[in-house]
C-alpha cells in the first residue's frame, strides 16, 4: 500500500472519532500509574490507573471501551476515560434498576469537599453528614473501601446520584436494638464500645443499643471521675444490671464482673484486726483509708491520737501514706468500717487512776479557759479541768478570769478520775485550807477591820478583808444619816474601818458596820441588842437576808 493511502486511511479513522462518544481501544502499554491505550487515532490514549479497581486484572492487547473526551490536547494526543465510559454505559442501566430507597453496593473513589465521591457503576455524592452516625474528622479513611448504601436521591436531569450509609447504619441499629431487648437479659454479660463520657458515667455502644453505665457501677473502690476507669473508643465487657423495654434503655454494671469485696468483710477483717492500708482523702474530720481494692476505712480525726490535740487530718497525714490501724467497728449494709490508729500505741489515760489518784496534789499550767472552768495541763494530752465552784473558798465565781488566766502556773488537788471518759476533776481551793473552818480565830463580833471596798450594790458595799473573806455593809450600816445612793459616800477601791456586826459560819457571811466603828462599848452593846431584837426597823434589817440576796 502506497503512503497516500496510509495517510488517507489513518484520516478517515480519525475522523470516525467522535468526542463524546465511547469508543474501542487496545491496550498496548501497562506502567505503573497508567495504561496506553490505542484508539485507532493519530496518537494513543493515556488512562490513570485510578479509574480501575484492580491493575493486575489488565493485560496488554486486551480490547477495553473508553470515552472520548477531546480528539487532541495541547500537545496533540487524545483524551480518554474508562470510568466515564463506564459511567455513560452504566447510567441507563443504574436508572433503569435503580430507585431512591434501593441499596446497593459501592467503592469510595475520593474526597471532595462537604463529602466523599462514591462509585456505583456511576459517580455518585455521599454527604459527609451521611458517612456515619456522627460525622467523622478525617473522610481519607474511606477512600478505596467499599460498602453498602442507601440511595436518597436521583436526579435525571443533572445525571446526579446522593447516596447514604448513615441511614442504612441507623436502620441496621434499629433492628439490632430491637433484638438485642427482646433477648437480652439482668446479668447477661456483652461486650460494647464506650461511646461518651459524662461526669456521671459513659454510655457504652453494645452493637446498636446505648447502655449506661454509671460512675457507682464501675468500681467496688473509690474513683472520682468515669474516665479513670475506663476510655472513650474503648471496647469492654459489662453485665446487664436493668433493662427498661418500653423506654429501651439498658443500665450496666462494670464492677460486677468481680466479687463484691463487703460480702465477707466481718470475716476477713474482725473487730480488733491490725491492718495495713493507703491513705485516699483527707476530709475536716478524718481520713479515708483504703484496706484493699473497694474497701475503705475511716480514721476518725478523734481516734489519730491519745494525747495530741489534732484538728484536721492533714497535720500528721498525706494522701497516698501507707499508714496502720486497727479495725474498730465495721456497718456491712452501709459499707463502712471505723479505723483507729492511737490504738496501736498504749493510752496513757490507762494510767492516769494510778498517776493522779484522788486527793493528790499536781501543778500545772492553766492551757484553757471557758465559762465554767480552766483547764490545766498536766502531761501532754493529759488536761484537769478545774470548775468556777472549785476556785474559791470565798468568793462566788462567775468566771474563771476573775481568778486566773491562760498561761498562768496554779496549784490543785485531784477531786476524781474518769479514765473511759478521758475527764480529770480538779479543784484550787482544795490545795489550801478554808479559811471559814477557822473563822473563828481571825473575827469575832465587834472586831474593829479595815479593808476594801471591792463592789458596791444598790443595798451595800462588799468589803475585801484578810484570808480573801469579804463582808458587807448594809446600805443602813455606812452612817447615821440615811444614805440615799452608796456611790454618794464609798468608792471602789477605797479603804474603809468597819466593825463585824455579824459572823454566820453556817452561811459563810460575814456583816459589817461602818457607822458602829465608832460606838462605845455601851452603845454598841445597844446596837447590838436591837439588832438581835429588831425584825422590820429599816437600820436594822436581817444582814444574813440581805446577804442571801446580794449573792443572787
Amino acid at each position: 500500500m502506497s503512503q497516500l493511502m496510509e495517510e488517507l486511511l489513518a484520516s478517515s479513522t480519525v475522523d470516525n472519532l467522535e468526542e463524546g462518544s465511547i469508543i474501542s481501544g487496545i491496550i498496548i502499554e501497562i506502567r505503573p500509574a497508567e495504561i496506553v491505550v490505542d484508539i485507532g487515532g493519530k496518537s494513543e490514549g493515556i488512562v490513570h490507573a485510578s479509574e480501575f479497581v484492580d491493575m493486575s486484572e489488565l493485560q496488554i492487547g486486551d480490547t477495553i471501551e473508553v470515552f472520548l473526551e477531546k480528539l487532541e490536547d495541547r500537545e496533540g494526543n487524545p483524551v480518554i476515560s474508562f470510568d466515564k465510559a463506564e459511567q455513560k454505559k452504566n447510567w441507563e442501566k443504574i436508572v433503569e434498576n435503580c430507585e431512591e430507597g434501593s441499596i446497593i453496593q459501592g467503592r469510595v473513589r475520593s474526597k471532595v469537599k462537604g463529602g466523599l465521591i462514591v462509585s456505583i457503576g456511576v459517580d455518585s455524592f455521599l454527604p459527609a453528614s451521611q458517612i456515619d452516625i456522627q460525622p467523622p474528622k478525617n473522610l481519607d479513611q474511606y477512600v478505596g473501601q467499599t460498602y453498602d448504601f442507601k440511595v436518597v436521591k436521583i436526579n435525571l436531569d443533572r445525571k446526579n446520584i446522593v447516596v447514604s450509609r448513615r441511614e442504612l447504619i441507623e436502620e441496621q441499629r434499629i433492628e439490632k436494638r430491637r433484638s438485642l431487648l427482646e433477648n437480652v437479659k439482668p446479668g447477661d454479660r456483652r461486650r460494647g464500645q464506650v461511646k461518651n463520657i459524662t461526669d456521671y458515667g459513659a454510655f457504652v455502644d453494645l452493637d446498636g443499643l446505648d447502655g449506661l453505665l454509671h460512675i457507682t457501677d464501675m468500681s467496688w473502690g473509690r474513683i472520682q471521675h468515669p474516665s479513670e476507669m475506663v476510655k472513650q473508643g474503648e471496647e469492654l465487657e459489662v453485665v446487664i444490671i436493668e433493662i427498661d423495654r418500653d423506654r429501651e434503655r439498658v443500665s450496666l454494671g462494670l464492677k460486677q464482673l468481680s466479687d463484691n469485696p463487703w460480702e465477707r468483710i466481718e470475716e476477713k477483717y474482725p473487730v480488733g484486726t491490725t491492718i495495713n492500708g493507703k491513705v485516699v482523702n483527707l476530709v475536716p474530720y478524718g481520713a479515708f483509708v483504703e484496706i484493699e481494692e473497694g474497701v475503705e476505712g475511716l480514721v476518725h480525726v478523734t481516734e489519730l491520737s491519745w494525747t495530741k490535740r489534732i484538728s484536721k487530718p492533714g497535720e500528721v497525714l498525706r494522701i497516698g501514706e501507707e499508714i496502720q490501724a486497727v479495725i474498730l467497728g465495721i456497718q456491712k449494709d452501709e459499707q463502712k468500717i471505723s479505723l483507729g490508729v492511737r490504738q496501736l500505741e498504749e493510752n496513757p489515760w490507762e494510767m492516769a487512776r494510778h498517776n493522779y489518784p484522788i486527793g493528790a496534789r499536781v501543778r500545772g499550767r492553766i492551757r484553757n479557759l471557758t465559762t465554767y472552768g480552766a483547764f490545766v495541763e498536766l502531761e501532754e494530752g493529759i488536761d484537769g479541768m478545774v470548775h468556777v465552784s472549785d476556785m474559791s473558798w470565798t468568793r462566788k465565781v462567775n468566771n474563771p478570769t476573775e481568778i486566773v488566766k491562760k498561761g498562768d502556773e496554779v496549784d490543785a488537788i485531784v477531786l476524781d478520775v474518769d479514765a473511759s471518759n478521758q475527764r480529770i476533776s480538779l479543784g484550787m481551793k482544795q490545795a489550801s485550807v478554808d479559811p471559814w473552818e477557822e473563822i473563828d480565830t481571825h473575827f469575832k463580833i465587834g472586831d474593829m477591820v479595815d479593808g476594801q471596798v471591792t463592789k458596791i450594790t444598790s443595798y451595800g458595799a462588799f468589803i475585801e478583808l484578810e484570808h480573801d473573806i469579804d463582808g458587807l455593809v448594809h446600805i443602813s450600816q455606812i452612817n447615821e444619816e440615811r444614805v440615799e445612793k452608796i456611790s454618794d459616800v464609798l468608792e471602789v477601791d477605797s479603804t474603809v474601818t468597819a466593825r463585824v456586826i455579824k459572823i454566820d459560819k453556817d452561811e459563810r457571811r460575814v456583816g459589817l458596820s461602818i457607822k458602829a466603828a465608832n460606838y462605845s462599848d455601851d452603845d454598841l452593846a445597844k446596837e447590838r441588842q436591837a439588832f438581835e431584837n429588831a425584825s422590820t426597823a429599816e437600820d436594822l434589817t436581817n444582814l444574813g437576808d440581805l446577804l442571801d440576796e446580794a449573792t443572787k
